[in-house]
Parts: structure tokens; sequence; C-alpha cells
């Protein structure tokens, strides 16, 4: 059956129920430029989606050399052909008019045109002035989680054995360096243990801090399936905002923000009380439950209930529903990645699984997921802060194994100390040390914290800043050369999702003008500066996507992200491959720690691990003391309060965070017409009763004040708790419409002119959602809104107060499926459709 919807206003589609253990039927979902029929197709192209960690698999329609749209792959096990808005419009910005098309220089203090050669020789004389005069810890880079795995590995060899820096990091540090470091404090080494089709079994999902519906669109549509299916699951909801899996939830906690630590103690009590603790499992794979159960005795949920603000009683009831779960599976985001105690909260997620036995099996696991698409290959292949192939910086073996890998000597890969995180790397950039700084496939002068301060360290005449981009970005406005990429659809490359999974996507359409792809940029790059490996020969050796690809497989070869089984040819024509995929698993790895914990033993975890409070590393020989055999570790954490508390001045909490139609700094999706017209501008939400106390009401011009700076949106009054302001954080200064930046009159709009330069001390992540702040009238809304979509967590509290987003004919997508699969009430969408994102 084939049906037309409204995907901006209807965002998850149509249903298609199916029970538990059942498989999730297919429904392929299309959208093709206006006048396009599927008939017209010329070429449909493999890739995946760009935009967000599902590894939504796609096609992309190209008729007459260019792209005119894309569809659902029904085989792929990650989305069975659906796609979410972000995939069925986004694709649009590629043909945007203001694409970068031919190498910029500044100039006389002015971005002017030049060659590549110009270009490139600007940089390599940089680099060879900067290596003479002060080394290598005198140039950083700065990367993304959007670019291919082949791209990453290539500027990880180039930056950690080419010029032998430690300061190499990615804007993964802003949404999934928390993801990667529980994992590590509780297995050993990263890699999700679950995935995506433990929701089919599952008969509770637990979402902390997720909210799913908005970040991972298409896996809340997996589980809006399984809520119209026979035997549904129950959802307990952790946030602090009425998102929709929050509506659905049989338990919905709202917790304070920067008390996540003191909730899941008073789970872990509660669960202990009342012996919900498989105890042969936690003999037989876990060391350090007794410190554990100690820390947590006195956690009753009547303590959590005065840190966090909820009723005791609900979080007795999240208790009962996760210690009871016959297979419990749990998600984390940004909601414990961005806040405080970051690290220490995840690991509680991973110890509630430890406790209860839940790992290993259909429907039984934790996925500490990502915020970015490409974001696990860029912990894989060492482009973040990380070692390659999860190797561990403390183990002079590890790094003797890479120098092999590499025909290299060991000693000039950097282990002398962690690799620098972002936020020292712009620290060391403000304090003069770092004077080169290569910034690819990313826009800091809007995304990191304190945006004042990011912009003065970009603009210093002592730093020389390379940027790597589609667009003339707020950070590119900046750059002393700005190269212009190639991006999804005009190069080729793999890329890995947040369950593990491995997909290719094929060259589409040709880049414009003299755009290249980010791969050829640092092969060009590379062989400019004539890295050399301990015999003269090339350090790098490949010279395209699938040569690269071979070569990270080898780099890959026995550590746990192992490659070595999967091929270009294997990914081609068939569903996505999850890691480890080796000669004894063939077809890739559903779960990890089916039988044990594979990868905690000293001599090959990637992380000795860390003090929860104070992120001081462990050696060597504290974690064999602890750990001998390898097992799970079991991490207890108190709670410890926020660093910045409401004030009289400031009485309020800020979070900022996402919108589904929205992708970081709307560097594409500003340039989608459906999704821009979604969510054109900033908003601030605020409580019913905070309005109330304010005498502020929808459409008001307010603006949010905290110490380091201020921002202006239109106030929508929503179901969010009392006491925290949310702001979503995409829209920068940058107006691509009129096609300039400030003009001295434009106001304030960026979330993070506002926030805190404060970072987990483990995982070195930003806090985005622990500032103080203001909230003051400046004028009445004179019958304006907010321009928040209704359809998600920024729906008003009152229904009907203010128009529904839709997006009319223009974002229309055809939704394909069996007949038999989708009956009427399926069809009409078991409640979830645009009357009730209204609300």
């Amino acid at each position: 059956m084939d049906a037309s919807v409204d995907r901006i206003a209807w965002p998850w589609g149509s249903r298609t129920p199916h029970g538990r253990h059942e498989p999730w039927p297919v429904r392929v979902d299309t959208h093709l430029e206006a006048g396009v029929e599927p008939a017209r197709v010329q070429r449909w192209v493999q890739t995946a989606s760009i935009l967000h960690s599902d590894g939504d698999a796609m096609d992309i329609a190209v008729l007459d050399g260019r792209m005119v749209g894309v569809r659902g792959r029904a085989g792929d096990r990650v989305n069975r052909g659906r796609l979410g808005p972000k995939d069925l419009f986004a694709w649009q910005a590629n043909a945007s008019p203001d694409r970068l098309t031919t190498p910029l220089i500044r100039q006389d203090g002015r971005l002017v045109a030049c060659d590549w050669d110009t270009a490139l020789e600007r940089i390599t004389s940089r680099t060879r002035e900067l290596l003479a005069d002060r080394g290598p810890g005198s140039i950083g880079f700065y990367t993304t989680g959007q670019l291919f795995l082949e791209e990453y590995y290539t500027l990880a060899v180039l930056a950690r054995a080419g010029i032998g820096t430690n300061h190499l990091d990615g804007n993964t540090r802003l949404c999934t360096a928390t993801a990667a470091e529980a994992l590590k404090e509780t297995f050993g080494c990263d890699g999700q243990p679950g995935s995506y089709d433990d929701i089919d079994h599952a008969d509770v999902i637990a979402l902390f801090g997720h909210n799913i519906a908005e970040t991972q669109p298409v896996q809340w549509m997996r589980i809006l399936d399984r809520l119209e299916g026979t035997d549904p699951p129950r959802l307990v909801c952790v946030d602090p905002r009425p998102t929709q899996p929050a509506r659905r939830a049989a338990v919905h906690l709202a917790p304070r923000v920067g008390t996540n630590v003191a909730l899941l103690d008073a789970l872990l009590h509660e669960i202990i009380r009342t012996d919900r603790v498989d105890h042969d499992y936690l003999a037989a794979h876990t060391v350090g439950f007794d410190e554990l159960a100690s820390r947590v005795k006195e956690c009753t949920p009547e303590w959590a209930a005065r840190i966090c603000d909820v009723p005791a009683a609900r979080i007795g009831e999240a208790a009962e529903i996760i210690g009871t779960a016959d297979r419990l599976l749990s998600t984390v985001l940004q909601g414990v990645y961005q806040s405080h105690q970051a690290t220490a909260a995840a690991v509680q997620v991973n110890n509630l699984h430890l406790v209860r036995g839940m790992l290993g099996r259909p429907g039984a696991g934790v996925l500490q997921m990502n915020g970015q698409p490409t974001a696990q290959n860029t912990r894989e292949c060492g482009a973040d802060g990380d070692l390659p192939g999860f190797r561990n910086w403390q183990n002079d073996s590890h790094v003797a194994d890479l120098a092999r890998v590499w025909n290299v000597e060991p000693r000039p890969i950097p282990h002398y100390a962690p690799p620098t995180h972002a936020m020292q790397l712009f620290r060391y950039a403000e304090q003069g040390s770092i004077r080169m700084l290569w910034i690819s496939g990313t826009n800091p002068a809007v995304s990191l914290p304190e945006l004042t301060r990011i912009r003065s360290i970009l603009e210093q005449d002592r730093l020389f800043v390379v940027v790597q981009d589609l667009f003339l970005t707020e950070t590119a406005q900046l750059a002393d050369v700005v190269l212009p990429a190639a991006t999804w659809g005009e190069k080729t490359g793999t890329f890995t999702n947040a369950d593990r999974t491995v997909h290719l996507s094929d060259k589409a359409v040709e880049p414009p003008g003299e755009a290249r792809p980010d791969l050829d940029i640092f092969l060009a790059y590379a062989a400019r500066m004539d890295f050399r490996d301990k015999d003269g020969a090339p350090l790098i050796t490949w010279h395209d996507p699938e040569s690269a690809f071979e070569a990270w497989k080898r780099c890959s070869a026995g550590r746990p992200c192992d490659y070595t089984g999967i091929t270009y040819d294997k990914l081609r024509g068939a569903s996505g491959i999850q890691w480890p995929c080796h000669e004894s698993a063939p077809d890739g790895t559903a779960r990890l720690y089916t039988d044990g914990i594979s990868w905690a033993h000293p001599d090959v975890c990637e992380s000795y691990g860390k003090d929860l409070v104070t992120g001081a590393a462990d050696d060597v020989a504290e974690y064999r003391s602890r750990n001998p055999d390898g097992k799970a570790v079991i991490k207890a954490a108190g709670y410890l309060p926020p660093h910045e508390i409401p004030t009289e001045e400031y009485p309020f909490q800020l979070a900022t965070g996402r919108t589904l139609y929205h992708f970081h700094t709307r560097t594409k999706t500003a340039r989608a017409p459906q999704l821009d017209a979604a969510a054109p501008d900033v908003w601030v939400e605020a409580s019913v009763s905070d309005a109330a106390l304010l005498d502020l009401g929808e459409g008001d011009l307010v603006e949010v004040s905290t110490p380091r700076g201020a921002l202006r949106g239109r106030l929508r009054v929503t179901g969010i708790r009392p006491g925290l302001l949310f702001v979503p954080f995409h829209y920068g200064y940058w107006d691509t419409k009129a096609g300039h930046g400030p003009d001295g009159n434009t106001p304030p709009r960026a979330a993070n002119e506002t926030t805190v330069t404060d970072w987990d001390p483990v995982s070195k992540q930003p806090l985005f959602k622990t500032a103080a702040a203001g909230l003051r009238l400046l004028e009445r809304a004179d019958g304006e809104h907010a321009p928040a979509p209704t359809t998600t967590a920024s729906a008003p509290a009152r229904a009907g107060t203010v128009p529904a987003t839709t997006g009319g004919t223009a974002a229309f997508a055809t939704e394909a499926t069996e007949a038999t699969e989708v009956g009427e009430a399926g069809a009409a969408g078991g409640g979830d459709g645009p009357e009730e994102g209204a609300v």
C-alpha cells in the first residue's frame, strides 16, 4: 500500500505495527524533486544518512547528473526502508548556490579566491615553518563527526605519525566523548554492546536523557511500531522536557538538571534493596559490586527526590519496571553526556545492566548513543582523543603495534600524555602554544561554548586557521585559508553508525566547481609534506577510498573494531554489516559480550580507567590489581552539586539541545526549504508556571542572559519542568538567506553565547546543560508566536494556541508498505500524527 504523507507535519510517518520478537516490517520512504517521477530517475546510488547517527540506508536518485531525491533501502537492517525528515529533504543543500567552489586565502584582511596550488602551498609552508621553529606541538587539528572512515584514518596517520602532534580531536568531543569514556570505564574498550534490533525484543526500554524521537527518528518509528503491536514494551523516560517518548512513557521522570547521578544511584539502591540482582552474572563477569552496594545503600528514593525534585514514588515505579524487566534496553544521549557528572552518570546506566545481567541477549543491551553520523569512526580511527584501533596510549606494546602497522618508530607517535581534547586544544591556541589549527567539517564559532571567547581565539593574528568545509560558515569567515570540500553524495567512502553498522556511500554526482573530497585534500597535503616511514618510503601508501579502507583494515586487525572481513564489494547492494567482522564472524557481530567480557584484560584494554570525580587516569598497576582477569568494572559514583547554580540574578537553569528538523549549526539543514521553514529561527522554552510568574506569554520577545553573554528569541510556553529554560543550539549569526553575517545591528541568537567553559573531568565533554540564567521581557508578542515546531518536545502547553507545523505538498513523501502489514489503525498512525503533535 502506498501513501503520500506530509513528513514535516507527521515526522515519523505511518505505523507498521509488529509484536515482540517479530521482524520489523518494511516501509520504503521516497521523496523526489517536484515534477520528477520514479520512472524518470536514471540511477539510484547507494548511501546512508549523514545527518544523525541512525545510519539510515538510502539510495540517491540521479537525473542528468544531479541529485533529485532519495528513497530508503528496504533490505537494510537499520531502517528497513524508512527515512526521517532530515534524510528526506537535506540532500537539497548539496546544490545550494552558495557552495564553496574555489579555495580562498586571506589577503589584506579579506578572503579572496585562489587556485589549489596557492592554497596548499600556503598551508604546507606554514606547517614547515612551525615544525622548524616550534615543533609538532604547535600544530593542531579539529575535525568533525561527518567525514568518512577513510578520511579520518588518513588524517590520524598524517597527524600522529607524519607531523607527530598530540593535538587532534573532533567535534565528537561535544556529543559522544562521554559515550566512549563510559564504555571504556565499564568494559575496558569502546564499542556499543547492544544493537538496534534489541528494540524488537525488549519488554522495557529506558531512555536516559535521550530524546530519540528527534535525534534518531527512525528508531523512534521502530519503538512506535512496537507500541502499536502485540506485547508492547514499557518505556521509562528521564528527560526534563515533554518529549514524544515522555508522552508515551509508563514513567516519565523530569529531574532537576545536573542531578542524574543522584537519580541513578536511587534506582540502583532500589534494585539492590529488592534483590533484583543477577548474582551469578555478577560473580562470573564483574568486579566492584560490593563498593557500589555500599555507596548507594543510603541513596533512597526519598533522598533523591529532594535533590532531583521528582516524586519519590515515581522513582520507585521506575525502579520497579527496570528491576522486573525480562529484557531491558537502555539508551543514553546528551541529557546525560552534556550535563554535570556526565561520565559518572553514564557509567551508572552501565551498572544497571551489569547488576541485572542484561547484556548479550536479544533485547538486553545498552546503547551509549552517538549524536553524529560518523562519530564511531572518529573514535575507531584515532581522529579524536584516542589511538587508532582502540589501542591504549598508556600501553607501550599497543603503541609499538601501531608503529609496526605504520612502519615507523614508536617514539615519534605521541604517547607521552593523553591525546589533547578539544577544549584543551582551543585553550592552547588561546595561550599561543598552538599556532596552526586545521578545522575540517565543523563550525566551532557556533557550536563551542562561550562564543565570544572562541571568536577571539580564532581571530588572533598569530594563529593560522585552515577551514575545510562546504560553505562560508561563521568559522570559515575567520580563516586564513578556506578549502572547498566535496560532501556526501559527491564522494565515496564508508561510515559506521551508533550500533556498529558499517555502510558504503558511493559517489552519485560531481562536486561543484573545484571542490574536492576530504580524502583527496588530506592526501595532497601529505604528498606535499613528503611524509616518510622509517625505511624512507611514503608514509601514506593509499590513493583512493578503497585502498584507504584496505589500509584501515590492516590497522583494525585483531582489535575490537576488526573490519578485516568487510570489503566494498560485500557492502554494495547489501545491508550494513556490524563490526567486528573477521574470519570467525564473516557476517558481522550483532551484539558484544554474549559470552563474557572480551576486551577488559589489562594486556588488551583500551583504557585503564579514570577517577570519576577528578578524571585522573589510573595506571596499569592500579588497573591490574583491581581487575586482573579482565571483567567488567562496576564503578560507583556519589552525587556532587553542579558547579554553577541559580542565583537571585540568574534564577533559572539553562539547557541547550537539538530539534528534529535541524542538525548542528544548520550548515546543511538551513538550506533545505522544508526543514528551514519548520524551525526557521531560535526560540526560548519556559514552563507554564514560570511564564505566569514573569507575566510572559507565547511569542513574547525575551532575553536569556548568563554571566557570559545573552541571546534573544521568541518565547514558547511548554510543559518543560519549572525552573528550566531550553534553547536550541543550531542558530548562529550567519544569515543563509541574506548571505551575510552580523551587520552591527543583528541581535545575538546563538545559544552558545551563554554557555559556560566547563567540561566533564573524565570525558572532557563540554557541559551545555548547566548554566545559571536570567530571563526578561524585551517586547510583547503583538500576535507573533515562537518559530518552534509544534510536532516535537517544543509543542505549546495549550493546544491550538499557535498554528500547527506543516510542510505542505513540498514535504510529501511516498510510503510504500505491504497492505497486509498495515491495517487501517496502523495507517492512521496510532495517535502520534500531526493532530497530537500540535498539542
